[in-house]
Order: structure tokens, then C-alpha cells, then sequence
């Protein structure tokens, strides 16, 4: 009875601190001052009304600090997850996609880096070589080093530039495939290179000017998107699954796929029409590897030959296991070609609505317009980067709007320069982002510097990212109370307008998410030392401040440049490099 009782009187004692902690200023106090045995302990179940009530208290200026993650979330990408997304429907790998969990089941918590992380290399001698302690993962080095991909030599991640269909290094294939390919002059701008291993098909390209998005799912090599990151070669995590890919029609002007293994005939042709859809008119696809005259593959390559052949696709060349076809820059034929049971989508079909959208096993539509956008219509680069797009017509006083933003735009670059001391333009920044991008005018005025930048055009707001693309830029839809497909540390700058607007929605001006967890997913897919510039009303960036300290951001603002006349401020913080303590 004794012992009965005093078992009562030891769990009475561990309820009471628990309540003690959870609901107390003790628990804050506690909380704050580092116990991270704690934030270990019930990362994995997150209480709602804390988590609420530390994003109450720092928004309203309080104490409230967000501790470190776990050590073992130092490479955590919360829609991507495989324990959680390995419990979901393998069928079209929609287990692969995004599924992000409701903030309330998410730590609120600081990603921390790997023991050893150092300050990246610098571009361009990042495209060669990174720290293995920054990404110490060896898996794709042991498995891919005889084809060049990457190698570990003393403290760097070596990469010769080869891959899996051009083991001899990415410059050779580019030259092969240049024989029936436009690469230079400024024909072609951007291209896109589906399941592109460690990138370096894209960043060997850079070259020519040739601006390539690469993309790759998390799969068991687990980081070769984020080695492309590292290296300074724009890419993201993606997978061609269920939905469309989250960019709009007729962007593309090369498609590359280099053994990415994308059944591209199954489903009917689904995964064919959505290279379609991308691909601009008068625009090159090039598929190196299965089923391309492939042992025991013949099925698989003749119906390949059967869906481009329905849509009019013009053969190139056949050369060995690579194929190249060219998009026909007029009406599509399949009214009067259709040997594979495609049709055409229907006339209400939004071909560039992109965001969670499902895949359509039909054939986009040619919009009236593209006679104007087609490859060898469109301006070559660096013209188009300036020239009003056709597809900015139809928005009301278009080309007016496109010049205005794109003056505004230089001169604020030339402000954040001259006058706010960034490290724009400088071995500092390789990868930016542009949150909020409009129409580019960002990423446009930073073209002449070695930068490349990932603009982001929120999914609820004017879907603006053709033009984008229709200047030689690249970008993504996205919502940003969601967490954004990368892996965390992969940009140098992050830049926003209207921060506030992110999280609103545009019709009832109520707020779906909050500052903090945003603010938070920014320091997840920031460097450490690197930096973010907030543009936003006095009152936002008053509020952006406190949230800032709270997650260890250094933090000054600033007035905007004379011709503002917008009554904005201006914060720039910089991400502190800080580590966990040691274990040891």
C-alpha cells in the first residue's frame, strides 16, 4: 500500500511540473535559457498551445525566443519528409511530391548546421568543388564516382561535370548536342533538365548564357539537389508525379532529361504532355538514355517515337542512346494526327495554372499570341530581358506597368548597393531570392552581376510568372504558408516586398498563417551570415523586427531611396552563424 501510494505522490509531482513548465513564466524561463534536452524531447510532438502561445509572445514583443532544432533535422525539408510521406499512395510516386504538414504538427524550432559547416566556396569556383563538411553525405560519390558525377578529395566534394550518359564530362556532350542545337547567340535562354543528378549539365551551360532550372526528387541519393544548391546552380526539389510542375505554359526553350528515368508514355502519354506544356513552341527536347534505342526497351522507345510523332514533334537526330526532337511553333496537328488517343484540352483549360494542380492527360492549347513567344519569334537574349513580353498585354495598361517596374528597379538595386552597403555584386551572393517577384524587375536589375535568382510569384496573387520567363528569367509558384521545396542553407540573399501580403488572403484581407513560422521557413533555406531585405510599411517592419531578434537575426533599418514615395521601410538582417552545443 505504501508503495501504491508513494507511485501516486511521484506522478502527482511529474503532472504538476509538467503544468508547471507548460503554462508558467517558469516553463519561459526555463525554456529560454537553453535547455534544448527539452526541444529534443517533444520536437516529434508538438504541443499546439505552446507553439501558439511563443508565436503570440514574440509577435507582441515579448521574451519569446525560437530554440534550435534537433541535431538530426540539420538537413530537414518539412513538405518532403520521408517518414512522413512514406505512409502515402506510391501509385504515379505521389509519396514523392510535396505534402506538408499543418504548422501546429511542425517544431517551431531554428534548423541548426552540420558539426564543421563552414561559409560556402565562392562562385565559380563552387561549380568545382564545396566543403564535405558542409554536405557530409558520400552516398552519391561512392555510387556515381566512375561516372564522374562527384568524388571526396581531403576536405572537398570534388565534381568533374560528368553524369550518368556523359561519364567524359558535361563539356563534350554540350558541344555533341550543340551540333543540332542553337546553344549560342542567345537563341535559346531557359531550359529546364528534369531529374538533373548534381546539376552539372545546367551549370556547364551557364556558359553560353543559358539560363537551366534543374530539378530532382528526394529519392535515395537524398541530396543531390542540395549539392547543386552548394554549387550555385539553380535547382529545386520536384517530382513529376500527380500534379503539374509548378511553373506556367510554354516557359522552357530546352528540355533536358539525361537517364531521369521519367516514364514519359505511361498514363496515356500524361507525362509527355506535360513536357509539353512547358516546352515553348519552336523549343528542343533532348532525352539521353531509356528507352532511346535501349536494350529489351523497344516497346517502350516505339511508343516514345508514337506520342512525339502525335504531336507534330520534328526529329532532329537519333544519335546512339539520345534523341532530340524540335516543338512545332505553329497550331498543334493532332486534329488531324492522333495515332496515340490524345486530344486537345478544353477551351476553358488554364494551361499556366500550375499550383497543386493535377495532371491533365490532354494537350495544351496554343493561345493566340504565341506566334509572338514562339523560339525564333521571341527576342534573343539579353533584348528580351527588357523588351515588354506579348503575354504582359492582356493585363490592363501592361507594357506601361513592365517599363515603370523595371526603372523602379534599378534604381533601388543601385540604392541597395551605393547607399545600404549589401554584399550585391560581390563573390558574397551567388543564390537569391526574390519572395514576391511581379514581374522580375528584381532579378532583371541584377543581371548583370554573377547571380542567379529564383523568383517566386505567390500562387493566390496575379499569376505573372510567363512574363518572367518571357524576359529569360526563371521562377516557381508558390505559397508561402507552406514551406518552400529546398533544402535548408541553400540561399545567400532572400528579398521581399510586402511581406505582410504573403500571408493574407487577397479576398477577405484575413491573415491564413503567421510572420513567425514564415519567418522561420526563411531561416531554414538561409545561409548562415547570409542576408534578407524586407521592404514593407512602418508599422510591418516594427513588427518583422521583434520576430527577427527572435530567431537570432542581426537587424538595422533602413529609409528607402528618395523616389520612394510609398512610406516603406527597409529591414536588412543578417542570419548569425551559431551552432548546438556540443554533446561531448
Amino acid at each position: 500500500m505504501e508503495d501504491a501510494r508513494r507511485g501516486d505522490r511521484l506522478l502527482f509531482a511529474l503532472v504538476l511540473a509538467f503544468f508547471v513548465l507548460a503554462f508558467t513564466s517558469l516553463g519561459d524561463s526555463l525554456a529560454a535559457s537553453g535547455r534544448r534536452s527539452l526541444a529534443r524531447a517533444t520536437s516529434a510532438a508538438v504541443d499546439p498551445r505552446q507553439r501558439g502561445r511563443l508565436i503570440v509572445v514574440i509577435e507582441a514583443g515579448g521574451r519569446g525566443v525560437v530554440e534550435g532544432c534537433p541535431a538530426e533535422e540539420v538537413d530537414h525539408m518539412p513538405c518532403e519528409d520521408p517518414r512522413r510521406n512514406s505512409q502515402l499512395s506510391r501509385d504515379m510516386n505521389f509519396y514523392r511530391e510535396r505534402h506538408c504538414p499543418p504548422p501546429e504538427e511542425t517544431p517551431l524550432c531554428l534548423i541548426p548546421p552540420p558539426d564543421g559547416y563552414r561559409i560556402p566556396v565562392t562562385w565559380p569556383e563552387s561549380l568545382h568543388k564545396i566543403w564535405h563538411s558542409n554536405m557530409p553525405h558520400n552516398k552519391i560519390a561512392e555510387r556515381k564516382g566512375h561516372q564522374g558525377w562527384m568524388k571526396e578529395e581531403g576536405q572537398y566534394f570534388i565534381f568533374p561535370g560528368g553524369g550518368t550518359m556523359f561519364p567524359d564530362g558535361a563539356v563534350p556532350y554540350i558541344e555533341k548536342l550543340g551540333q543540332y542545337i542553337p546553344f549560342s547567340g542567345g537563341v535559346l535562354r531557359t531550359a529546364l533538365d528534369m531529374g538533373c543528378g548534381v546539376a552539372s549539365f545546367g551549370g556547364f551551360l551557364l556558359k553560353e548564357d543559358i539560363l537551366t532550372l534543374s530539378f530532382a526528387p528526394r529519392d535515395s541519393h537524398k541530396s543531390q539537389i542540395q549539392f547543386a544548391l552548394e554549387r550555385g546552380i539553380p535547382a529545386l526539389v520536384a517530382m513529376l508525379g500527380t500534379r503539374r510542375l509548378p511553373f506556367p505554359a510554354h516557359s522552357f526553350d530546352l528540355m533536358h532529361c539525361s537517364r531521369c528515368l521519367i516514364p514519359f508514355t505511361a498514363y496515356n502519354g500524361t507525362y509527355f504532355t506535360e513536357v509539353d506544356r512547358l516546352l515553348r513552341p519552336g523549343g528542343y527536347l533532348v532525352i539521353s538514355g531509356p528507352p532511346v534505342q535501349w536494350a529489351k526497351q523497344d516497346k517502350e522507345w516505339a511508343d516514345l517515337q508514337a506520342v512525339a510523332g502525335a504531336l507534330c514533334y520534328e526529329l532532329i537526330v537519333v544519335d546512339g542512346n539520345t534523341v532530340i526532337w524540335k516543338k512545332p511553333s505553329g497550331d498543334s496537328c493532332l486534329p488531324n494526327q492522333n495515332e496515340f488517343g490524345l486530344d486537345l484540352c478544353s477551351e476553358d483549360d488554364d494551361s499556366s495554372a500550375a499550383w497543386y494542380f493535377n495532371l491533365k492527360n490532354c494537350v495544351s492549347r496554343m493561345p493566340a499570341l504565341v506566334g509572338e513567344y514562339a523560339v525564333g519569334s521571341i527576342p534573343n537574349w539579353p533584348e528580351r530581358l527588357t523588351i515588354p513580353p506579348a503575354r504582359v498585354s492582356p493585363m490592363k495598361n501592361g507594357k506601361d506597368v513592365f517599363d515603370a517596374d523595371t526603372r523602379r528597379w534599378a534604381r533601388r538595386v543601385t540604392y541597395y548597393k551605393n547607399s545600404l552597403g549589401l554584399k550585391l555584386g560581390t563573390t558574397a551572393v551567388r543564390n537569391i531570392m526574390d519572395m514576391n517577384a511581379f514581374f522580375g524587375g528584381f532579378a532583371a536589375a541584377l543581371s548583370s552581376d554573377p547571380v542567379w535568382v529564383m523568383n517566386v510569384v505567390p500562387a493566390r496573387k496575379p499569376l505573372t510568372l510567363s512574363v518572367i520567363f518571357d524576359r529569360g528569367l526563371i521562377g516557381l509558384y508558390h505559397d508561402w504558408c507552406e514551406p518552400f521545396s529546398t533544402y535548408p542553407r541553400t540561399y545567400d540573399f532572400l528579398h521581399v516586398t510586402s511581406i505582410s501580403s504573403l500571408i493574407k488572403d487577397p479576398k477577405s484581407g484575413m491573415n491564413r498563417c503567421n510572420l513567425v513560422d514564415l519567418m522561420v521557413e526563411m531561416d531554414r533555406i538561409l545561409r548562415p551570415e547570409g542576408t534578407a531585405v524586407i521592404r514593407d510599411s512602418p508599422e510591418a517592419i516594427k513588427k518583422l523586427e521583434r520576430v527577427a531578434r527572435a530567431i537570432r537575426w542581426s537587424v538595422k533599418v533602413h529609409d528607402p531611396e528618395r523616389e520612394s514615395n510609398g512610406g516603406e521601410k527597409i529591414l536588412v538582417a543578417t542570419k548569425t552563424f551559431w551552432t548546438l552545443p556540443s554533446s561531448h
